[in-house]
């Protein structure tokens, strides 16, 4: 990673846990979060789209533009046309919203195992630990090299998770349990993105209350309370209207809202993407892209919801995993391959009636082997340490952790399988890998993906093309 001159150096006080690495260095205008900041010493406005996104599918008023930065940068920022080019990006998942599984040694090093999200890394750790182990992790985690990479790579977008918790709003800029400090590094982000000609999407990943119970939202519980609580709604509300003051392309109002907990969690989502689409528009600007997801509805449950001519430039967010069920593992790697083409026409059908669609989640993996992907303490469905009585499918040697254990076999059907899933994305309006890097699980990692040549350098290169092509029925 590069290092640079020290202009702010934030000092860590837990020697065990501050490596002596390259650090990120803040501009000291970064110092002191603020409620409507300004990206740090690039002159950009707050609003990178143009005035072209509005329309209905099919036509040019379906493109939508992003305009050029007004000062220089390292890669000069080309408009981007959405509607007419596919977005091709990746996550930078675990870096501000910890996942026990992206990086299980920040857990590890805890040796406390109830620490199980970052709700409870704040609760359980005294303040001045937390703050400098997730300082150390801010530096690190990633870098502008991991920007420098992923341009090079051909990717034109970065989706960037945060928790409301590190937005300072109006109302707040401390959320306890949770440790405060990831907004100016943020703000650093963007600036490497823009720098390199590199697209931000900026994605609420957790909300008060939690708006699923997974450990992705910040909190890993039986009992979310988001959507029953209308202080929590408006919390959100708060943290968008922050993140829609940024100079990015688009804000992703709330991340994986569990719409399956029940009506009031559907009612809750629609008024959220409704009331929050207003906010960004009032704020971000007209032409700011507003990203939604189905929250595990399925695409057909939101065709007409916020569509083209009433509201223009909403972006539908679908993930799509096969591993987190018996069903979904039981498939060979054909019948992996095959189901993933039937979501072709169900994507194709909101986007060609509603709004611009994506795969913004997805990887390559094909077993729940990794490290904790079930949560801190959870083993696996594959392996039947899952503790759910159901039979093991087989070993995770050879199908997570360092890839010098994959088979070429396995390589060969990891390339297979990213060719289908950017076939689909690219059947819509594009794609958002899920994730840049991992400690420990190759198998999801784009960054290992291209060191270990199942990802190519250049993402329209296919080894398989047409994979889908008479290919959309599975099982």
């Amino acid at each position: 990673m590069r290092c640079r001159p020290v202009v702010l150096l934030l000092v860590l006080s837990a020697g065990a846990y501050a490596a002596q690495q390259c650090r990120l260095v803040l501009s000291g205008d970064l110092d002191v979060p603020q409620p409507t900041p300004t990206i740090p010493s690039n002159g950009t406005d707050t609003n990178p789209t143009d005035s072209s996104n509005s329309g209905s599918p099919g036509t040019s008023s379906r493109t939508s533009s992003s305009s050029s930065a007004a000062t220089p940068t390292s890669t000069p920022f080309t408009a981007f046309k959405y509607g007419s080019q596919p977005i091709r990006g990746v996550n930078l998942g675990g870096w501000f919203v910890l996942e026990p599984w992206i990086t299980p040694s920040i857990f590890q090093n805890t040796n406390n195992s109830a620490i199980i999200d970052e709700y409870t890394f704040g609760k359980m750790l005294d303040n001045t630990t937390a703050n400098a182990i997730l300082t150390q992790h801010w530096e690190t985690w990633i870098t502008e090299d991991d920007f420098i990479a992923i341009a090079a790579a051909g990717l034109t977008h970065v989706r960037i998770p945060i928790g409301y918790w590190s937005i300072p709003t109006a109302a707040s800029s401390s959320f306890p349990p949770y440790i405060p400090g990831a907004y100016p590094y943020l703000l650093q982000a963007i600036s490497w993105a823009r720098a390199h000609n590199i697209h931000v999407i900026i994605d609420l990943h957790g909300a008060p209350g939690s708006q699923n119970g997974y450990d992705n939202s910040g909190q890993r519980t039986g009992s979310p309370q988001w959507a029953l609580s209308q202080s929590n709604i408006q919390g959100t509300l708060d943290a968008i209207g922050v993140l829609a003051g940024l100079s990015v392309d688009a804000v992703e109002l709330l991340n994986e809202v569990g719409g399956f907990l029940g009506s009031a969690w559907d009612t809750a989502a629609r008024q959220l993407w409704q009331n929050g689409y207003q906010l960004v528009k009032q704020t971000g600007g007209s032409n700011m892209m507003v990203v939604i997801g189905d929250a595990f509805e399925g695409p057909e449950a939101w065709v007409g919801f916020l569509p083209y001519n009433t509201s223009p430039g909403t972006i539908m967010d679908y993930h799509e995993y096969q591993i987190f069920s018996d069903t979904e593992l039981a498939r060979s790697q054909d019948e992996h391959i095959s189901f993933a083409c039937t979501l072709i026409p169900r994507l194709q059908t909101l986007a060609n009636s509603t709004m611009w669609t994506v795969s913004g989640e997805w990887s390559t993996a094909i077993t729940d082997c990794a490290q904790w992907l079930n949560g801190r303490g959870v083993g696996s469905r594959w392996d039947g340490s899952y503790g759910d009585g159901a039979p093991a499918f087989g070993s995770c040697t050879g199908y997570t952790g360092d890839y010098s254990t994959f088979s070429d076999s396995y390589m060969a059907y990891l390339r297979k399988y990213w060719e289908v899933q950017v076939e689909i994305g690219e059947a819509v309006d594009g794609w958002i890998y899920w994730t840049w890097k991992t400690e420990s699980a190759d198998d999801w990692s784009y960054q290992k993906g291209l060191e270990g040549g199942w990802i190519p350098q250049d993402p329209s290169d296919r080894l398989y093309p047409g994979l889908c092509t008479g290919n959309t029925t599975g099982s």
